[in-house]
């Protein structure tokens, strides 16, 4: 397991060099990418989501690609399309975008739920039927999509079943004073996105490195009591009074999933009941949803989240 450890501390070092602040949503990308999961980074425009994701992706070392959402994109603009070459009298398919290892998805609620829709299948299946014909995508694909706070002006909820394809809503927030100062000091003479390449951000992991961490987060010892501690997690959003509806099966799937990437990341070849509790937020805050009441109450999912953790006893 050091040698999984030492593998991700070559990408942490690449993203603090040039991303502040943000370590611990770095970590969970890392979780993310171990466990072969979709993340949505959420927050207000200008605190380094995009900028993490390119980073992030460059320091992969695997193709990337990105995709600007707005309000007149097309599904076709995203996977795909078959165009009729007059030449040679047959169809030819013009690869979107989605034909990719890292799809940075930017802004993807300022798009309306038809295009977003767009990605369903290839998250899901890493495939895309154009015309009624598949095709298969990279088996690295991953999709990071960045989202603005739905309460802002032009921006469209994303429908609940492609929330439940996304491992993680990540809460991208305010930095401190003292990393904004150090913000400053490293981006503060340019207005544009900073070049990753004057900044000397490199390839650090291998396609095959990759392969082999997932590989040995599949394998990691999850023990009985730890399967019941994580069903029981999932299905008490299914009866707590604040929610409308609670968490799907899949949750509990992705959950121990991540766990198992977590537990991997702090050198364990077996999942403790605090891997489930730090990644539990982030993995189902976007899969349930609050009763009108809770929502008057000045209720929100992080805090029903919070009761439940607190109200489980975890194994010993």
């Amino acid at each position: 397991m050091k040698s999984i450890n030492d593998v991700v501390n070559r990408v942490r070092e690449q993203s603090a060099r040039i991303v502040l602040g943000l370590e611990d949503v770095t970590e969970l990308l890392l979780v993310a990418l171990l466990c072969e999961g979709h993340v949505i980074l959420e927050g207000v425009p200008g605190t380094g989501k995009t900028l993490l994701a390119r980073t992030f992706a460059r320091s992969l070392g695997i193709e990337f690609k990105r995709v600007q959402f707005t309000p007149d994109l097309m599904p076709a603009d995203i996977i795909g399309t078959n165009i009729f070459n007059f030449q040679t009298n047959e169809f030819i398919l013009s690869r979107g975008p989605v034909f990719t290892e890292f799809l940075l998805a930017d802004e993807i609620n300022r798009t309306p739920p038809k295009t977003q829709a767009a990605l369903l299948e290839s998250m899901q299946e890493r495939a895309v039927t154009i015309d009624g014909t598949s095709y298969r995508l990279s088996p690295m694909f991953l999709v990071v999509a960045t989202q603005n706070p739905i309460e802002q002006e032009g921006t469209y909820p994303l429908p609940e079943a492609q929330l439940d394809r996304f491992l993680f809503k990540l809460q991208v927030g305010f930095p401190g004073e003292e990393e904004e100062q150090n913000m400053v000091r490293l981006h503060g003479h340019q207005a544009v996105m900073p070049d990753l390449d004057r900044l000397g951000v490199e390839a650090v992991v291998t396609g095959e490195e990759i392969g082999w961490m997932r590989e040995t987060v599949s394998s990691l010892n999850l023990s009985e009591e730890m399967i019941a501690f994580i069903v029981a997690l999932v299905r008490a959003t299914r009866t707590h009074a604040q929610l409308l509806h609670g968490a799907s099966p899949r949750s509990a799937n992705m959950l121990a999933t991540a766990a198992r990437a977590l537990a991997a990341l702090r050198g364990r070849d077996y999942v403790i009941p605090d891997d489930v509790k730090e990644i539990y937020l982030p993995t189902l805050r976007h899969r349930i949803i609050l009763t009108p009441a809770a929502h008057i109450e000045g209720a929100n999912t992080d805090t029903v989240l919070r009761q439940i953790l607190e109200s489980s006893p975890a194994p010993r």
